[in-house]
């Protein structure tokens, strides 16, 4: 349902109770769940009303929904069950527990007893835990405050505790504005028209004297009742209108949900005793949320209230194990079974940037600064004097420099040529990326902007010069009106102009300020595209891309310079101005009222120039002022902390964030920048630093934007200079970085030798432990936190395997060094999937595990089952086939959100909140083998059986290209064989696994940038996976070698033989590893799994601690394709490099 869909519902909600329909306002309210009305679930309880008390509730959760749910449900139907015995009607004692508690004894089965046992006493106070229960009127009041918290704890009534602040009778205004509109449009309207029915459209009769006054200045703006126009509906008054009325549409579109904390609360353990406060509320835990999924959205608001089979919603909302839920009885193992969340965007200040990690001298004074989208190291900067500047922060190196310069002079305007012979300084008012980092703008302080294209490494190519505005261009962004980009900027001329970004064609051009305009913010909702812009007399208007004028007419804080932008995730709107007498705010905006929600303060009384802001994170703002950076909590208006970034800042600073929030630019006096950095944004420009300083050769283009690209000029390229130097693996991008040469690397690089381990000496390789003998593992991975390994094998029982915490592993960690333990819980359970109705072990095994490591979703060829990780327990299964499925994957922004591949070649996105097929993916002519989702991207990449690559949108699930994996030539079409997709870590590229080659492919256009082609002599990879920080490639072969290459080049660096780590009884066999799975923070160490049912985790030996050396890089062959060694040919045989 969209938000105004729901918003109407909240609409007849008011109407309904304004009208004392009281039941239907509680029947609409359970139906929709939008609202939950706690003083008539109040009251419902205190009365006694147990089956309407249930009956309310299930429009917002089930039982089974999470452990917050199943405790209200609990403590509701044990006061009834309670009551029933007080009142000595042992029938109703015994249908209650039938039927009610009942349910609970899967959970617990030693409470249900002695719930029970509770029907043998004479008085249930004999029970020691019940001796304080009271009255019934006590007793339910006693309860209520604990639902109250549970309630308000509860993810899934999360905005729906509060009803929306309404004028009174706001549907009758509606009405009444709408019957203005159409009255206005009448060709003879009357001065007192008499409305008789709201069933059509109204129309006055023929004409019979004085038009009657408009009911509006502006037809946008929606009607408002004046003298003549229609008389209100009802009793109530009609609309008055408020200093700053908010224009329908705008406000319409621009609505976004309230942010609401909820008091902590802990979901304990259901027992016996009265609801009493818990220990969890003695240190209370507030419950964390993902602002990234926005929960619930107005679109998925209509599904909580249906069933939700699964459960699954706490992990992705809350992040605790819903089971065991702290039941009595054996728990897990050490570690395990202890409620934690998934941390937000910053878990606390101390995670802000704020440690100064690099300063970078640029010559003159940085006006402004943009960090690439998606290589996030990459830093542009505008100047004072014109220049342009692009860093790699993480290497400290300038890869471009570029002073001002007119490309064109002869195309240029007689005044621009007249103001640059008078003037021919010109300053940089803003750069800025394009979303996908294929483009950037400036805008300069002279009538022009220009666009550069930009390919990675040094290779920045002019694009467009735009001659836009009369005077400087003081801002520009870029924006996606009909999916096709363009660029909008403004000017002193008073205008806003949007330009098309290939072509430099102007679209549309906006004018309605009286003063210059200062800056843009683009944005959409709801497929609604529109612009914000600032002018300096302090008026903010919206614009539609439609030529008719400004929608809105609001007055900034401040009312000078002023700068807008949205949070990251779209929904909420800041701005911050200064005014002329120095004065500085930072807002948040009411959309839909159009008015100011909230001013933060600690501002400098008097600011020394104008204030520049950034958000970061759906929860951060930054400021420069002071000469220091103030960080404000966004719900919060007090100032959170302040920073001096060691001294050295300008007055006002310049200040900008990279996407993920992990470093922040900043200017500094004497030309300087300094980046702040946090714990993240320190390890990824380590990882830069390293990089860059082993590297052999500089990188001719990065395969990181090659990938981002987006124009056709990207296309010019040829393959044979691509190489991907970029893929330094940090979690969040590509970075391309000039690398340092050294004499050290240029002597290793002289005498380079592949590093052959062929002995178990050479080699830290552990056999893991073995309690049940299975015959062959089909899927691998080691779970999220690394410290334990999950397998599934052919015969579709899981096995998992933990290391502990001891004085000899400190972290718990995964190691080679140490062996683990086979995992079982106490019942002695397995995890075992539906098996296939014929062979299971001819079915085609898939798993996916949550990001928590609470949940995994397994099939094994029958149903698709979902276990809980702690319990081993079966929590649903769905699904059946046919068809079956074969692969499995997480959406990562919704855990609820899952991609299925099935054997019928389709790809099914399901919900499991609702247990429905949100979309079926056509594509493919063989089965699903591989699905990856990129969440820079927004795309899905699936791969099949047919060696087929597709790309989908997943705003839409369409399908935005296709192709079909080269396969080499004169090898025999036999069997399909499967085809596997990873994203690398910049999530930009993917790699591809075929039996027959390795690949690297660019996202965006589908291209392969690298290939490793096995020869035609050598034995078929069988699996193939990134390292943690896909800067390796780990490989298996049929033969039972394992191969450890350099992602950059696709070079084979290190290779394992079978004889380092199989034993001389099965080196000769067939054992070999069927599936390879890469540990998620050491990025040298894997495990493989066996033929025979074993796995083998390895790490290199603790005196080299990498996988060989990297291998030399080389100018390119054609079409990227990377000569292949034998794999099992010997180091004589490998070519030297």
């Amino acid at each position: 349902m969209s938000s105004l869909s729901r918003e109407l519902v909240f609409l007849i909600l008011q109407f309904l109770d304004e009208e004392k329909f009281k039941e239907t306002v509680h029947k609409l309210e359970q139906e929709s769940g939008f609202f939950f009305n706690m003083k008539y679930f109040e009251d419902e309880v205190h009365n006694g009303n147990w089956d309407e008390v249930e009956k309310y509730l299930s429009g917002f959760t089930k039982v089974d929904d999470n452990r917050y749910s199943m405790k209200i449900f609990f403590e509701i139907r044990k006061q009834k069950y309670l009551e029933a015995l007080d009142k000595h009607d042992r029938p109703k004692a015994v249908e209650i527990l039938v039927k009610d508690l009942k349910v609970f004894s899967t959970f617990n089965e030693e409470l249900f007893k002695e719930i029970t046992q509770l029907l043998t006493l004479e008085n249930f106070r004999e029970n020691e835990q019940l001796s304080k229960y009271g009255d019934t009127k006590s007793a339910r009041s006693i309860m209520l405050v604990e639902l109250k918290k549970l309630i308000e704890a509860n993810p899934l009534f999360r905005d729906k505790l509060q009803f929306p602040t309404l004028r009174n009778s706001r549907l009758r205004t509606l009405i009444n504005q709408s019957l203005n509109w159409q009255h206005q449009l009448c060709k003879n309207p009357r001065p007192n028209p008499d409305i008789k029915t709201l069933f059509v459209d109204h129309s006055c009769g023929p004409p019979n004297g004085a038009r009657a006054p408009s009911p509006v200045s502006n037809p946008l703006l929606g009607g408002l009742p004046k003298a003549g126009g229609f008389p209100p509906l009802g009793a109530h008054g009609p609309f008055q209108p408020t200093a700053s009325p908010v224009p329908t549409p705008l406000a319409g579109w621009m609505s976004s949900p309230s942010s609401v904390p909820h008091p902590a609360v802990s979901a304990g353990a259901i027992a016996l005793g009265g609801p009493s406060i818990p220990a969890g509320l003695k240190h209370p835990r507030t419950p964390p949320t993902n602002p990234a999924l926005d929960y619930p959205s107005a679109e998925s608001e209509h599904v909580s209230k249906r069933t939700r089979p699964m459960g699954i919603s706490e992990e992705v909302t809350l992040g605790v194990n819903m089971l065991p839920m702290s039941f009595p009885g054996p728990g897990p193992g050490p570690g395990q079974g202890q409620t934690h969340g998934h941390s937000p965007a910053f878990k606390a200040p101390d995670d802000l940037p704020k440690t100064v990690a690099r300063t970078l001298t640029q010559g003159s004074s940085p006006m402004s600064m943009d960090f690439h989208p998606i290589k996030q190291t990459l830093l542009l900067v505008g100047t004072n004097v014109g220049d342009i500047g692009l860093w790699e922060v993480g290497s400290r190196e300038r890869l471009v420099q570029k002073t001002f310069k007119v490309w064109d002079i002869s195309k240029c305007s007689m005044p621009l040529q007249a103001a640059l012979v008078k003037e021919p300084v010109v300053s940089v008012n803003r750069v800025i990326w394009s979303p996908d980092g294929s483009l950037f703008g400036v805008a300069y302080s002279r009538h022009i902007v220009q666009l550069y294209s930009y390919h990675g490494g040094e290779d920045m190519r002019q694009h467009l010069e735009i001659d836009a505005h009369v005077g400087g261009v003081n801002d520009i962004s870029f924006s996606t009106p009909n999916k096709q980009l363009c660029v909008i900027t403004c000017g002193d001329d008073k205008t806003i102009k949007v330009w098309d970004a290939a072509t430099g064609v102007k679209r549309h051009t906006f004018e309605g300020h009286e003063a210059p305009v200062y800056s843009v913010c683009p944005h959409y909702k709801e497929n609604i595209q529109f612009i914000f812009s600032t002018a300096l007399d302090g008026k903010i208007k919206a614009w539609l891309y439609d030529n008719m004028g400004s929608r809105v007419d609001y007055d900034a804080p401040g009312r000078w310079c002023t700068t807008m932008a949205y949070s990251a995730d779209g929904t909420r709107l800041f701005s911050c101005g200064t005014s002329k007498d120095g004065e500085s705010y930072i807002v948040e905006w009411n959309e839909s009222e159009g008015a100011v929600k909230r001013t933060y303060q600690g501002f400098h009384k008097r600011s020394l120039g104008v204030v520049q802001f950034d958000t970061t994170k759906n929860r951060y703002l930054a400021a420069g002022d002071d000469f220091s950076i103030k960080f404000w909590d966004m719900d919060n208006v007090q100032l959170l902390t302040a920073i001096d970034g060691d001294g050295g800042l300008q007055a006002s600073p310049r200040i900008r964030f990279n996407k993920e929030g992990s470093l922040l630019a900043v200017s500094g006096n004497e030309n300087v920048i300094k980046v702040l950095a946090n714990s993240d944004g320190l390890r990824l420009l380590h990882t830069v630093e390293n990089v860059s300083s082993e590297s052999s050769k500089p990188a001719i283009n990065s395969l990181a934007v090659a990938a981002a690209a987006a124009t056709s000029a990207a296309a010019e390229r040829s393959a044979n200079v691509v190489s991907i130097q970029g893929m330094n693996g940090d979690t969040r991008n590509m970075v391309d970085v000039k690398p340092v040469i050294t004499e050290e690397s240029n002597d290793k690089s002289k005498i380079w030798k592949l590093t052959e381990v062929s002995e178990p000496s050479q080699c830290r390789s552990l056999r893991l432990p073995e309690n049940l003998r299975v015959a062959k593992i089909s899927r691998l991975i080691f779970t999220n936190s690394g410290n334990a390994i999950l397998a599934l094998a052919s015969n579709a029982i899981h096995l998992l395997w933990k290391w502990q915490r001891n004085e000899r592993n400190a972290t718990g960690k995964a190691t080679a060094s140490l062996p683990p333990q086979q995992w079982q819980p106490a019942s002695g359970i397995l995890m075992t999937n539906d098996a296939a109705e014929n062979n299971p072990e001819e079915a085609v095994p898939c798993f996916a595990l949550s990001k928590n490591d609470s949940y995994v979703m397994s099939a094994s060829g029958g149903k698709i089952s979902l276990f809980n990780m702690m319990t081993f327990k079966t929590m649903a299964t769905f699904m059946p086939p046919p068809p079956a499925a074969t692969f499995l994957a997480f959406h990562p922004q919704d855990n609820n959100i899952i991609a299925i591949g099935m054997d019928d070649s389709t790809i099914q996105i399901y919900n499991v909140r609702v247990d429905e097929v949100k979309s079926k993916l056509k594509g493919h002519s063989k089965r699903i083998t591989g699905l990856a989702f990129s969440n820079v991207l927004n795309v899905l990449v699936s791969s099949g059986a047919d060696a087929q690559l597709c790309v989908w949108n997943t705003d839409g699930w369409e399908k935005q290209r296709s192709k079909v994996l080269p396969l080499p030539q004169g090898r025999p079409n036999t069997a399909p064989s499967d085809t596997r997709v990873q994203f690398h870590q910049d999530q930009a590229h993917f790699l591809v696994v075929h039996e027959t080659q390795l690949a690297i492919y660019e996202t965006t256009k589908l291209e392969c940038m690298k290939q490793w082609p096995v020869r035609e002599s050598s034995a078929p990879i069988t699996h193939a996976t990134f390292s943690c920080d896909s800067q390796l490639i780990y490989a298996s072969f049929m033969d039972a070698t394992i191969c450890v290459f350099s992602s950059a080049n696709l070079r084979l660096r290190c290779r394992v033989n079978p004889s380092a780590y199989l034993p001389a009884s099965l080196s000769n066999s067939n054992v070999h590893p069927l599936v390879i799975a890469a540990h998620p923070q050491e990025p040298n160490m894997f495990a493989v799994g066996l033929s025979d049912g074993g796995v083998h985790i390895f790490e290199p030996v603790e005196s080299e601690g990498k996988w060989g050396v990297a291998p030399p890089a080389e100018n390119g062959s054609a079409n990227g394709a990377v000569a292949a060694p034998s794999v099992g040919a010997s180091a004589s045989d490998q070519p030297q490099r």
